[in-house]
């Protein structure tokens, strides 16, 4: 893997998401929910939500990178509020 040129934080990133991904799945098994509506006024589940939230993230960090520039791990501060707010909300 050489040729992808993978970093520490690159693989925690997708480490993250890969576990993200693996927990939802299993709590959908022994879990599952009906979809609820919320300020979106969409139906939503917990996979929606999820989606949400690290798409949002993304562009969290894309604007801060570009209107702050450096400092990331407030970044992270804000993506978690938002991650919340999402989780709670939509």
């Amino acid at each position: 893997m050489a040729w992808m040129a993978w970093t520490w934080p690159t693989a925690a990133f997708f480490g993250v998401i890969a576990l993200l991904l693996i927990t939802f799945t299993i709590l959908a098994i022994k879990f599952p929910e009906t979809p609820r509506t919320g300020v979106l006024q969409i139906e939503t589940t917990r996979g929606d939500r999820l989606f949400i939230t690290l798409l949002g993230s993304a562009f969290i960090n894309l604007a801060w990178l570009g209107i702050v520039g450096a400092h990331q791990p407030y970044a992270l501060i804000v993506c978690l509020i938002y991650a919340v707010a999402v989780f709670r909300f939509v």
